[in-house]
């Protein structure tokens, strides 16, 4: 490691570790600049209370959504949990998410093992019984929670959908399987069986890019609405008609369908390299929110371009819409920062960072917190801080979807490179996510967002908030709530989640990968 690398990580995880009130600790020995931004934090008994009051209310709305029959979680319910309104649909994601939510509940102690293996094997069992994509093992985007069918009308009711076969969503029900085989013995055969028969081959096209990407996913019918590209990249089974979207940027949760298909022995090292960290910094890509900055390195003869944005004094590999959900959610199962220090390590807290900043300094909005939630208005919308997203159209962190446009240097000017934004929406969950970088910052965030904001109900914190006019989206989602129990799970537990995720084989297959590569994130 050079000076000039030994220097940026430790000026990450110094400048990190002084947001949440410690000292900056030396870096150096086996610990990850994750570790060290913890700062030898340790929770006190007030805030054991009342994080495990928050687990306790959360897993109750998770319950609520939960068919007695079936064990499948409904997408979502209103703010009553002692009279759920259930969405009528529910996705692997959904499922997955209620699964690793038990597990946690478990360790916890909100519930009993019994309850725990009660529940676990209901679930499971319905799933081996559900209709999917057999040669692939795959599972369809929507089913009915109540009855365990594919739903062949969209969750609005309003449309006919061919039943589709997502690569991310696959991809969190095999993390949930995987924690679930390690975490609850009992049961294991059944969480192995389904495991065991997903082939995540089937999404990645060698031919992409050198390397090779991951696609979104498949139809196992040709859709009438839509152009598909007939094929079957696995070689098994009857040819499938896949969407012409890959999955191409790294910092975004997509990375998951790639881990498991590290993990799983099914997909090559190279697809992880042939992502991009951000666009190329030519005119040809003016279209982004910014220039990026970076140099040029290889990794198992792939070439990569170690691109950066800058926001407020740090430069960091952006995520497509700079929200919370996309960079952190694959962290609550594969120790990114721990076994990749000189890349995620550094990226991860600073991502954390930046949206403190922005939504105490920057917004003014008195709280943080940014990602896709439900729309104190109505209906869902994407949030994060667009600074450090690469999308043109913007996760807005404000209701007014302000945008934010720095130009592209040298191509394009800056439309709005310095707004003025509105009623901003924080979004709990986002705050779950970043316990893990800056615990009493999100702890003392998460209380006031209770406290002066009265966004918590009988289930839990509310799926968001604008902060100004004090507008609430009073429902619950089954996957933010999963985000948040996972979170409490891996900061208050032990580590619970990754523990039981990241067995030998994975941490083998997954972590010499991750920890070849730098970053070139770290402070200005």
């Amino acid at each position: 490691m050079t000076a000039n690398i030994s220097r940026r990580t430790l000026l990450a995880a110094g400048t990190a570790a002084t947001l949440i009130g410690t000292a900056a600790p030396a870096f150096g020995g086996t610990r990850s600049p994750a570790e060290l931004l913890m700062g030898g934090w340790k929770p006190s008994k007030a805030d054991r209370a009342l994080v495990g009051r928050w687990a306790r209310d959360t897993w109750r709305s998770l319950v609520a959504m939960t068919d007695e029959k079936t064990g499948l979680p409904a997408d979502n319910i209103g703010s009553s949990v002692t009279n759920p309104v259930r969405s009528q649909y529910t996705s692997p994601t959904n499922i997955g998410g209620y699964l690793w939510s038990t597990v946690v509940a478990r360790h916890l102690g909100i519930i009993s093992p019994k309850e725990s293996l009660r529940r676990i094997t209901q679930t499971l069992t319905t799933m081996s019984k559900v209709d999917h994509h057999e040669p692939s093992g795959m599972y369809f985007n929507w089913y009915d929670e109540s009855t365990g069918e594919v739903r062949y009308v969209d969750p609005d009711g309003t449309r006919p959908i061919t039943p589709f076969v997502s690569s991310v969503d696959n991809g969190w029900l095999a993390c949930a399987l995987m924690v679930v085989r390690n975490a609850e013995p009992g049961a294991r055969a059944l969480a192995d069986s389904l495991l065991s028969k997903m082939n995540f081959a089937y999404y990645y096209n060698p031919a992409a890019r050198p390397g090779g990407l991951m696609r979104g996913g498949f139809f196992e019918t040709p859709p009438p609405d839509e152009e598909t590209d007939k094929g079957n990249h696995a070689g098994t089974g009857p040819d499938v008609y896949y969407r012409k979207f890959h999955y191409d940027t790294c910092n975004t949760e997509a990375r998951i369908a790639g881990y498991i298909g590290f993990a799983l022995d099914q997909v090559p090292h190279t697809q992880y390299f042939a992502t991009y960290r951000t666009f190329p910094d030519s005119c040809d890509w003016s279209w982004v929110e910014q220039k990026p900055k970076g140099v040029h390195r290889t990794y198992l003869g792939l070439d990569v371009f170690e691109g950066t944005y800058s926001y407020r004094g740090m430069r960091l590999v952006p995520s497509w819409g700079g929200d919370m959900f996309e960079s952190l959610m694959p962290d609550l199962f594969i120790p990114e920062s721990t076994w990749a220090p000189r890349s995620w390590g550094i990226n991860h807290p600073l991502t954390v960072r930046a949206q403190i900043e922005h939504g105490l300094d920057d917004a003014k909005y008195g709280y943080w917190g940014f990602s896709p939630a439900s729309n104190p208005k109505g209906g869902y919308s994407v949030y994060g801080v667009e600074a450090i997203g690469m999308d043109p159209g913007g996760y807005p962190s404000d209701l007014e979807a302000t945008n934010f446009d720095a130009g592209f240097e040298g191509c394009r000017e800056g439309v709005n490179p310095n707004p003025t934004f509105g009623d901003g929406v924080v979004t709990p969950h986002a705050a779950f996510l970043a316990m893990q970088y800056a615990p009493g910052q999100a702890i003392e965030n998460l209380r006031r967002i209770e406290t002066n904001l009265h966004a918590y109900g009988a289930g839990g914190f509310y799926d968001s908030v604008a902060v100004r006019s004090g507008l609430i989206a009073q429902r619950y989602l089954a996957l933010d709530q999963a985000m948040v129990m996972g979170a409490i799970g891996n900061v208050f537990a032990s580590d619970v989640v990754r523990r039981n995720f990241s067995t030998t084989t994975v941490e083998r297959r997954i972590r010499p990968l991750i920890a070849m590569e730098q970053f070139e994130s770290g402070l200005e």
